[in-house]
């Protein structure tokens, strides 16, 4: 149900944080059930409210991360003995002499990146994959729609070589796919209309009277008159 709401968030609400959204979307499933208790829901929301919601989730957030980067700078300190560099004193020449110090700030802030990189990489990656789960989503909804059974797993089979680089080129390829699957209704009912025999009556002989048309003024012929009285 969360993929769900997901998806009618991302189409109500283009343009805002995904992350956001999916926060949202997990907090909004646990108050639905089912899809039309969830687009009731999604309905609901208006733009100001969305962007509260995520407003506070990144506050939260943000706030953590702060306060983790700041346990673990103070750990690291105390592990390695490190102290912040000062500005030396111009009239300590025992300060000077020597050069300057290691920029103890400058290795602090490589070791930190270093060591946060992979969790960098790692909340990426779930970003994307919730991207992904959510455009294809959205784009199996769109198929649904689809009669042509062949067409569907073809689109599918491709969609899952394919990469958009933004929402933006993603929804023009969403309207590619809606023409295209109009397109292929359209082509099947073309088929099952031409698959159908013609009417008896259309067939017509060499002056141009059908072979119904011929059959049916022959049985109105005296001679084959069935239901004429017996001739006296």
């Amino acid at each position: 149900m969360k993929d769900k709401i997901l998806a009618l968030l991302i189409a109500a609400f283009s343009g805002v944080r995904k992350d956001g959204l999916n926060q949202l979307a997990r907090t909004l499933a646990l108050q639905a059930t089912t899809e039309d208790e969830a687009k009731t829901l999604v309905g609901k929301l208006t733009k100001e409210q969305v962007d509260e919601f995520i407003k506070e989730y990144r506050a939260e957030v943000d706030k953590e991360v702060s306060d983790g980067n700041k346990t673990f700078e103070t750990n690291l300190k105390k592990k390695f003995d490190l102290v912040e560099k000062k500005s030396p004193d111009p009239d300590d020449d025992s300060k000077t002499k020597g050069g300057d110090p290691n920029d103890i700030a400058a290795k602090l802030d490589a070791m930190l990146e270093k060591r946060l990189a992979p969790l960098q990489q790692k909340l990426d990656k779930y970003e994307k994959d919730d991207v992904a789960k959510t455009r294809l989503q959205t784009l199996t909804d769109k198929l649904s729609g689809c009669k042509d059974e062949n067409f569907k797993a073809q689109v599918l089979k491709d969609f899952a070589r394919m990469q958009f680089d933004s929402d933006e080129v993603f929804n023009e390829y969403l309207t590619e796919k809606e023409t295209a699957i109009t397109t292929a209704n359209q082509n099947m009912a073309n088929a099952a209309l031409g698959g159908q025999s013609k009417p008896l009556f259309t067939a017509k002989d060499e002056q141009g009277v059908s072979k119904g048309v011929a059959e049916f003024v022959d049985s109105q012929k005296p001679d084959n008159n069935q239901f004429e009285g017996k001739k006296v």
